[in-house]
């Protein structure tokens, strides 16, 4: 990877510590290189001539003839105007979708000429439908969904693009406070677990952890789809034992004495994809550059959220109600990585969340073979082809580096599941290498 510039200021906090804005230094930086163009091309003779006339003079003789200000303007902002600068986004409250949600208080959104709300949902299928029906401009999604409804797993086709990961790691399975004597995936046989929705990490983590320990999670438990805000009361009211889920309902359910945090997602694949931005293939056909200026936005937010100096101001920030509605020292214990585990300890981590919009190309590869193994696709795929058509990597990484971020030499790596090494170049293989699947 190439280093990137260590950007640790806020969009507001920018705006105030800078003597010259972007704009003026781009104008005198440009004025400055068509008078020096203009005294090489022209003759000796002339050169002396128009040297005596002073920076100002010569700038204004130039003006008169050459539109600085135009090319400024243009050079400026080469993607050309917005097709629509008021734009909602839909959001779920977790802590996954932090710099979606960031972004509209700390500024994010409008650094980069949107005027965008944040419009929360009640669970993904509304989140879905918003989205296909065009009720919302772009989304927050698990990231397995637009490879799902791209394929039309479940439902007809809708092709979507997903531009960036939001968060990595930052879920966790978490079990109700009677089962703190359970140490194995072996002693969970009969359990009732809850996720999020079937086309997510939480689904697929949860299948994996319970399968590599001798459970099947069709036939020895049982896993219900419960959106996110109502998981901690299932698991007071004793509706289920547990479930794999996003924060903050990890931390919640410890804040409410109800449950224990059993193990981080991390630990079983340390710097998963979670959660990510998505939008309509139809959307961003249609608006380019709004489509654009949402992408810049959300990588460029969700570098500011990497950076953990900066995770208490964004805690603040989401923790409102029209945001996550959840007390700031339950965000802020998810976000710094400090925090109880519900049995006593208080645990440092602080790569319990993290934030990359790099969406790998490999990472899509492996959520379809998990598609394929526990039954969500039937047919069969060109798994690298659907990863390039949905997960944008390369534009992300363009974008990146326009924006003083690091880059990356591939769209493909080796990942490590639970000690076992993922190959994206042999899926086929490695879908018939596991012996508890669908069939099974």
């Amino acid at each position: 990877m190439k280093k990137a510039n260590d950007q640790s200021v806020s969009p507001s906090e920018g705006a105030q510590t800078h003597l010259v804005s972007p704009e003026e230094h781009f104008d005198q930086t440009l004025e400055r290189a068509v008078c020096s163009a203009v005294l090489r091309a022209a003759s000796p003779t002339r050169r002396q001539f128009l040297a005596g006339l002073g920076a100002t003079t010569l700038s204004a003789l130039i003006a008169e003839t050459f539109p600085l200000r135009r090319l400024s303007a243009f050079a400026a902002d080469p993607v050309g105007k917005l097709e629509k600068k008021d734009v909602s986004i839909g959001f779920i409250p977790i802590t996954c979708g932090t710099p979606i949600i960031m972004a509209e208080p700390l500024g994010f959104y409008s650094k980069h000429g949107l005027n965008a709300k944040v419009k929360r949902a009640a669970g993904w299928a509304m989140i879905r439908d918003w989205a296909v029906n065009g009720e919302t401009d772009a989304s927050h999604f698990l990231s397995p969904m637009p490879l799902a409804f791209t394929m039309g797993a479940g439902s007809l086709p809708v092709p979507f693009y997903m531009p960036a990961v939001e968060n990595i790691n930052g879920q966790a399975i978490t079990l109700h406070i009677k089962h703190k004597n359970v140490k194995t995936a072996t002693e969970m046989k009969g359990f009732r677990f809850c996720v999020p929705f079937d086309f997510s990490m939480h689904n697929y983590l949860l299948r994996y952890y319970l399968a590599e320990g001798g459970i099947h999670p069709d036939k020895d438990v049982q896993i219900r789809i419960v959106p996110p805000p109502e998981m901690v009361a299932n698991l007071k009211a004793g509706n289920v034992d547990g479930y794999l889920g996003p924060d903050p309902f990890n931390q919640r359910a410890v804040y409410e004495n109800t449950g224990f945090i059993f193990k981080l997602s991390k630990e079983i694949w340390d710097r998963h994809p979670c959660c990510a931005f998505a939008i309509t293939k139809k959307f961003a056909d249609a608006n380019p550059n709004t489509f654009l200026a949402l992408f810049k936005a959300i990588v460029d937010a969700t570098h500011y959220a990497s950076n953990p100096a900066h995770r208490k101001e964004i805690a603040a920030a989401i923790a409102p109600a029209n945001y996550l509605n959840q007390p700031v020292t339950v965000l802020e214990q998810v976000l710094t990585g400090t925090y109880a585990d519900g049995l006593g300890k208080i645990i440092k981590e602080p790569n319990r969340i993290d934030f990359d919009p790099y969406p790998w190309h490999s990472m899509a590869i492996w959520i379809m073979t998990q598609m394929k193994r526990w039954g969500h696709l039937k047919q069969d795929v060109n798994y690298q082809a659907v990863a390039e058509q949905v997960y944008r990597a390369t534009e992300c990484d363009k974008i990146a580096k326009e924006l003083g971020y690091s880059t990356h030499e591939t769209t493909m790596t080796k990942h490590v599941i639970m000690g076992k090494e993922f190959n994206p170049e042999q899926p086929d293989a490695y879908v018939k290498s596991f012996e508890i699947h669908s069939m099974a």
